[in-house]
């Protein structure tokens, strides 16, 4: 994982970002709590809620080496980036091997599964599949553009299922890194290094042109430009999801089955919630 911290500094002096060749609104600068009397800044946050374009319309952030992403406050009242950022728990994502992880998620989820279930109902939730691995799905054809989709992605995002989101800008490389790179932890019941689940989250950008669009508390929102486009396909790609992140079947669907007919097959939307 790459970041660079120093377009963040420049905006202690600089802050509408002029010398970055951006025009930011009021915002402020979050820094990790846990890293010494003068830690460097972790992101930027405008202190206004985003726009349906606003993401969009900072794209061009990133010649500046600043990644946009739509920061969520489920609760409406506290600001969860102020105070549960720790990128110190985290690793570096190009460390791990998306396949070995999702491989090792999928055995303890159906595990899991398996010991949850009666006899009558064994297999059913991650049928066609059974404890073994069965292996990362083919990447998507004919992708769209995936800066074309995530704009129109967010643009869907606010004000509806995001009511009242946050701009923010992240010095990293590629939106797959963003969550480890601000010390994220929405997934903490499932995985504590978030650089795991980010080593997915580039195979995915890989494989289907998968962007960070948003996060919330417990919350990822991705954009994909090449979804899986029938069941069979979709079937596969499920799999993986309900490694990533089990709670999506066992506390939204009944089946891996279900989830990728219902929420997968055409959908350029992906989102994955934590209990």
């Amino acid at each position: 994982m790459t970041t660079h911290a120093k377009p963040l500094t420049v905006l202690l002096t600089d802050p509408m970002g002029g010398s970055l060749g951006l025009s930011l609104p009021p915002g402020s600068l979050v820094t990790e709590t846990n890293d010494g009397p003068w830690p460097e800044p972790l992101l930027w946050v405008a202190d206004g809620v985003a726009a349906p374009r606003t993401w969009a319309e900072y794209l061009p952030a990133r010649d500046a080496g600043l990644q946009p992403v739509l920061l969520q406050d489920e609760s409406g009242v506290e600001e969860w980036w102020a105070g549960e950022l720790d990128p110190g728990m985290m690793s570096n994502p190009g460390a791990h091997h998306a396949e070995e992880v999702l491989k090792d998620f999928w055995e303890s989820a159906a595990s899991e599964t398996e010991e949850s279930e009666d006899d009558e109902d064994a297999g059913e939730t991650i049928a066609p599949f059974t404890q073994s691995w069965p292996g990362i799905a083919l990447p998507g054809s004919t992708p769209a553009g995936p800066d074309t989709t995530a704009a129109e992605v967010a643009k869907a995002l606010v004000g509806h299922s995001l009511k009242s989101p946050r701009l923010a800008l992240v010095p990293v490389d590629r939106s797959a890194d963003l969550p480890a790179a601000i010390g994220w932890s929405g997934p903490v019941n499932h995985e504590n290094d978030v650089a795991r689940l980010c080593a997915v989250l580039r195979s995915w950008e890989d494989r289907f042109g998968v962007r960070v669009v948003a996060l919330s508390y417990a919350r990822l929102d991705l954009s994909v430009a090449a979804p899986p486009q029938t069941l069979d396909e979709a079937l596969t790609v499920a799999a993986e999801h309900f490694a990533f992140c089990p709670d999506n079947i066992w506390q939204g669907y009944e089946s891996i089955r279900l989830y990728a007919e219902e929420a997968l097959v055409g959908n350029s939307h992906w989102t994955f919630w934590w209990d």
